[in-house]
């Protein structure tokens, strides 16, 4: 969507800085309206499109950059997405960060990120694992706020460096899951 769209969301976070932003009920909107530009885009390659990810999570602080899944029938097809989804504004970021996801960015590259579009293999481990997290915070209250106070804590510990405020949720994530399972 259009930059002029991302500004009333609130979103966007500088180059590997962590930020928290309080729980903005417009982000789902964010997401719905990207969600129809990936659908127009993607066409048949997508089997699903998800929203994921601390922002779609109600009442607990995230940062302000919206995750979603987009999940296709082979983990190759991926590779098949990097020219649609650059038309509508999207930089391949590439499948060598995270095994078995390709991974799209939005924003300024190098600057500022407002969207991340991870394309997994539906219903592969990745596609599950993004959705049970999701679903069990979504449905534990408790649950989500003890991961906020683990959010908040990290992000003043690691304020300028994402990669080890990502790497420092990884346990916490982990046990949900394995508790999902």
């Amino acid at each position: 969507m259009a930059a002029e769209n991302e500004q009333p969301f609130g979103l966007g976070v500088g180059n590997k800085s962590v930020r928290l932003s309080e729980p903005n009920q417009r982000w789902h909107e964010a997401y719905l309206l990207e969600e129809a530009a990936i659908r127009g885009a993607l066409g048949d390659l997508a089997v699903d499109i998800q929203h994921f990810g601390s922002t779609s999570i109600p009442e607990i602080k995230a940062k302000p950059i919206i995750d979603i899944a987009v999940g296709v029938r082979r983990f190759e097809d991926g590779l098949a997405c990097v020219e649609p989804m650059a038309s509508i504004g999207y930089d391949y970021a590439g499948s060598n960060i995270v095994p078995d996801d390709h991974i799209f960015g939005r924003g300024i590259p190098g600057e500022t990120r407002t969207h991340l579009v991870h394309v997994v293999e539906h219903g592969g481990p990745t596609w599950r694992h993004f959705l049970l997290f999701r679903d069990r915070m979504r449905n534990r209250p408790d649950l989500a706020h003890a991961y906020e106070a683990l959010k908040v804590e990290l992000a003043t510990k690691y304020a300028n460096d994402r990669a080890a405020y990502t790497a420092a949720k990884k346990d916490f994530i982990q046990k949900i899951l394995a508790e999902s399972e």
